[in-house]
């Protein structure tokens, strides 16, 4: 590659003006410059840069930002290397350029003093980066003068040609000259439509990229040698700004920064440091993600097109995102997802759609199950088995919950409890569980649906070859892995082809990865033995009470602080393991970043899944079944006997501990903690900026760059968490609703207020994220379709052994006398004779009901004490379980087939799409056939042409001489050099 005159700086003296010649490298595609003015001669060049959006001449744009630090001192400190002025080398050139702008320029001395070898390295590192992005065609320009002490910032600027080469090997669409008719709707369908239009006409936002489209663009990849076929009528604008970033950032992952020997001095320390340089070389090879790992770049983020608040701003697509999407008073409108899209990227754009078509798909399902929790209300009155509970004439003497220092009591105790179950646990539940099935069925149909019609909107038809061709990429570190295997190999003489990491290399991860994950599930399974161990325990201290008060909320007292004990540890323990869960995944080293995301999320939300429903499993499954009987109790560690559901079965105490949990989760994690820490971390950063100014009046009172402002932002984290957190509420919202028919209400709250609070995160809290392409939502879709199965299944044991629907359904048609649900209660509850008590577990007052007590009942089937086979498990056990398990088996399959039924009967792409991508297909042939036969017809006409002149030469005199002949070979050899 050749490169002459790369850079010639003015004197020093006249810093306002830098001027650099650029000769183009010689690329297919490129346009050769012949120079570039870099800083404008105007009195005040924000004014012309817009502060910030542009360079300093006002006609580039910025469409990357590099940010790093650097140490400010009064006397300039440089490498202490040599400078060669007359070095020929291209090497030589890059790496004493001195990129244009405002800080840039350092003098170079013998006898200065030496900077830390660490900070040389970086500035020479940047120095290497920074000219082979210069080689690779874009456009640097660096400012250091800024309000923030110490750090500066370079501004990247891809030009024409760039975008043009970058979009043809990323295979960009863009939009053709040809413009098409969309099919519409015609009869009723056009006037159901219209209706609809006008109906939902004031939830609409007020941006044109919502409004409804007759006309289409043909779009296809981007071609240098078909530029013809693009709409290239405004250039400024067929590239737009999360187009450009892109480009500028896939460059500046491929670019890498090579080694290069410099001179550190004489003597063994000098030697010392140069093999520490060279070491840290390695790091640096691997593009910007190496670099920013590495501290030689602090930063690197795109801008946002401008501000989005005050009187005199210019309106922008940031600033109209933020009025009619991310503001708390436009709740009610749909999101405005084709300009989410065209200011954040595909990625983004789809995961709020998501969010979106979720929330949309909470409503019918709010409405539902509100409607059965207002028929438990409706009908608790007329519960016969809560009405025989609550009938204090009954007289049911109830054996002690444990030992010693509890007494006997009266079922009749627990009638508030017994009332408030029959409102999550009645035949409607059942309903609402199979509803709640095919609902989740049809919310992933409807959004394989959208999610179709979007990718056609968007012009990702076809995006798989070009998908992978991206994503295929090896990382760095995966990169450095295989650097170091194979510098390893070839130090003990075995030299290879090719090197790659193989299941040997990665088996010490692999099995720390196993190691960890079964670590962390069993400190969950740990911190739940727990709160056990403490539910027992603060039970037998409470029943110590004297007051009657005190001993009646026992169980109210001990759930409730139970469940807030549990929502803590579950807060705490949620980013333990997200942190956890991405250090396993590096160690790993997957190859790709499409690998790399699917594997941390795989792990992430296996770690979560079991931290957030491990204590809901235990009251749904576990609570209440391995109890024992009077005079056999189970024990734990030999003095803590294993807690007891309540007479009316332990589905309100699952109610309550699923509502806490999704609430407190929602209410804390969710929003507390998006909106306070990221508020506190800019206060924090606001602070030591402000601390770190300078006390110059003239560089306080200067406005801040675009640059600048964006710098002080939260960087962007990636969107796991935010799938993440909707995951976890999916599944609360699905796999047990069957206990808690609110749940869709609840998550439906809280996502109308979690899509404005994402939205005000992204657009004013939030640096720029860099635009992804993508066509679907990836593993996320996986997941769901897992969590809508898994609750189908618990949804099922959820209703035949934890609620008592089976129960009464057994004893209904087994055994009631009348055909009512009279003597359910009594026909549930076992007897014991309290003389069969084993020592030192009797009561301590037993006259504590003011009469002696001689049989006392349990919530089991047993034989009764004067039976030959006293307290056996009964007949009526087994029957009641094998209708449990028959119901799981019936329940499941039935569901299932109606689930997969939806699925089948709901095609994945609408057929109005599938016709439209024909119709564009066609269109495109079309568009060919056309250039081809122009192309033909041009020939045609240059034969024509041809034949004419050669019948004119035919008509000259016989005798020609020498010249005329060779004229006459030169008009027939005419057709054959075109």
């Amino acid at each position: 590659m050749r490169v002459n005159e790369k850079y010639s700086s003015l004197p020093a003296e006249e810093k306002g003006i830098h001027i650099i010649n650029i000769r183009a490298i010689e690329d297919i595609g490129y346009i050769q410059r012949e120079s570039t003015l870099l800083n404008s001669l105007c009195q005040d060049p924000d004014a012309n840069c817009k502060h910030g959006l542009y360079f300093r001449d006002g006609k580039r744009k910025v469409d990357y930002i590099l940010v790093y630090h650097y140490k400010k001192s009064s006397v300039s400190k440089t490498l202490t290397r040599r400078i060669h002025h007359n070095d020929s080398s291209a090497r030589s050139i890059k790496q004493d350029h001195q990129l244009p702008g405002k800080g840039g320029h350092l003098d170079v001395g013998e006898s200065e003093t030496h900077m830390d070898y660490h900070e040389d390295d970086k500035r020479f590192r940047r120095e290497e980066y920074e000219g082979n992005l210069m080689e690779a065609g874009l456009e640097l320009e660096r400012d250091e003068d800024t309000k923030i002490h110490g750090v500066g910032f370079v501004k990247i600027h891809a030009p024409w040609n760039v975008l043009c080469r970058e979009a043809e090997f990323l295979k960009l669409k863009m939009p053709t000259k040809k413009v098409y008719q969309i099919n519409q709707t015609h009869g009723l369908l056009k006037k159901i439509n219209s209706v609809i239009q006008k109906i939902t006409e004031p939830i609409q936002p007020k941006v044109a990229e919502n409004k409804p489209e007759t006309v289409k663009r043909l779009s296809y990849p981007f071609s240098r040698e078909k530029q013809h076929l693009f709409d290239l009528s405004d250039k400024e604008s067929f590239f737009d700004s999360k187009t450009r970033s892109t480009i500028v950032y896939e460059i500046l992952k491929r670019t890498t920064c090579t080694k290069a020997k410099y001179s550190m001095g004489t003597g063994e320390g000098r030697k010392t440091e140069t093999t520490l340089l060279n070491k840290r070389w390695k790091c640096g090879k691997y593009g910007i993600t190496s670099l920013l790992a590495n501290g030689v770049y602090s930063a690197a983020y795109p801008l946002h097109d401008g501000d989005y608040e005050g009187e005199n701003v210019e309106l922008n697509d940031r600033k109209l995102l933020c009025e009619e999407w991310a503001s708390y008073g436009v709740f009610y409108k749909y999101q405005p997802i084709d300009l989410v899209r065209k200011y954040f990227g595909e990625k983004i754009g789809l995961y709020f759609a998501w969010l979106g078509v979720y929330t949309q798909m909470l409503i019918p399902a709010s409405i539902v199950g509100v409607i059965v929790f207002l028929y438990g209300c409706a009908t608790v009155d007329e519960n016969i088995p809560s009405m025989e509970m609550c009938d204090e004439r009954n007289n049911i003497t109830m054996c002690p919950l444990c030992d010693n220092t509890c007494s006997y009591w009266k079922m009749s105790s627990s009638c508030a409890t017994a009332r408030a179950s029959h409102l999550f646990d009645n035949p409607a539940t059942v309903f609402f569980s199979v509803f709640m099935a095919l609902w989740a069925a049809t919310f992933m149909e409807h959004w394989k649906r959208k999610q179709m019609r979007l990718n056609y909107r968007w012009d990702l038809t076809g995006f798989e070859e070009e998908e992978e061709a991206v994503k295929a990429h090896p990382r760095a570190e995966y990169e450095a892995k295989v650097l170091e295997k194979s510098l390893r190999k070839e130090y003990i003489h075995k030299k290879t082809d090719k090197e790659k990491l193989t299941w040997k290399d990665r088996f010490p991860a692999y099995f720390t990865n196993f190691v960890g994950i079964i670590f962390m599930i069993g400190l969950t399974f740990a911190i739940v033995f727990g709160v056990i161990i403490y539910r027992i325990s603060t039970a037998a201290a409470l029943a110590l009470s004297s007051t009657p008060s005190g001993r009646s909320s026992v169980r109210v007292t001990v759930t409730a602080t139970a469940v807030i004990i549990n929502l803590v540890v579950i807060i705490i323990l949620d980013e333990v393991y997200g942190c956890i869960a991405r250090w396993l995944t590096q160690i790993e080293v997957p190859k790709t970043d499409k690998s790399f995301e699917e594997r941390l999320i795989f792990k992430a939300f296996l770690l979560k899944f079991v931290n957030a429903y491990t204590p809901i499993f235990y009251v749904a499954f576990f609570k209440g079944r391995f109890v024992g009987r009077p005079g056999d109790y189970v024990y734990i560690f030999h003095s803590f006997r294993m807690e007891e559901c309540a007479p009316g079965g332990c589905l309100m105490e699952l109610c309550i501990q699923l509502s806490i949990i999704m609430l407190g989760k929602q209410l804390i994690q969710n929003n507390l903690f998006e909106i306070g820490i990221p508020k506190m971390k800019k206060l924090i950063r606001y602070i030591k900026l402000k601390r770190q100014r300078s006390l110059d009046h003239e560089e306080h009172m200067k406005k801040k760059q675009r640059y600048e402002v964006d710098y002080n932002l939260e960087p962007f984290a990636g969107l796991t968490p935010e799938y993440m957190e909707m995951i976890i509420q999916f599944g609360f919202v699905t796999l047990f609703v069957a206990s808690f028919p609110l749940a869709p209400l609840f998550a439906l709250l809280n996502n109308i207020i979690e899509i404005r609070l994402d939205a005000k995160k992204f657009v004013t809290e939030l640096r720029r994220p860099v635009a992804v392409r993508a066509k679907d939502i990836g593993i996320w879709y996986n997941i769901l379709r897992g969590v809508g199965k898994l609750a189908v299944i618990i949804n099922a044991f959820v209703i035949s052994f934890t609620s008592d629907f089976i129960p009464r359904l057994v004893y209904l048609y087994m055994y009631s006398e009348n055909g009512t649900m009279h003597g359910f209660v009594n026909h549930t509850l076992s007897s014991f004779n309290v003389s069969d008590f084993q020592g030192g577990t009797a009561p301590n007052e037993p006259m504590e009901l003011g009469y002696e007590v001689r049989i006392c009942r349990y919530k089991d089937y047993r034989e009764p004490p004067w039976s030959e086979n006293k307290y056996e498990i009964s007949k009526d056990f087994w029957a009641v379980l094998a209708a449990r398990l028959a119901f799981v088996i019936v329940f499941q399959n039935l569901v299932m087939f109606m689930s997969d039924f939806v699925d089948w009967i709901i095609p994945d792409i609408p057929k109005d799409i599938s016709q439209q991508i024909h119709k564009e297909k066609v269109l495109m042939v079309e568009v060919f056939m056309k250039e081809e036969q122009g192309k033909l017809q041009m020939l045609e006409t240059w034969k024509d042409k041809d034949m004419k002149k050669g019948e004119n030469c035919n008509h000259h005199s016989p005798k020609l001489s020498r010249s005329q002949s060779g004229s006459m070979s030169s008009c027939h050899s005419y057709h054959i050099d075109v």
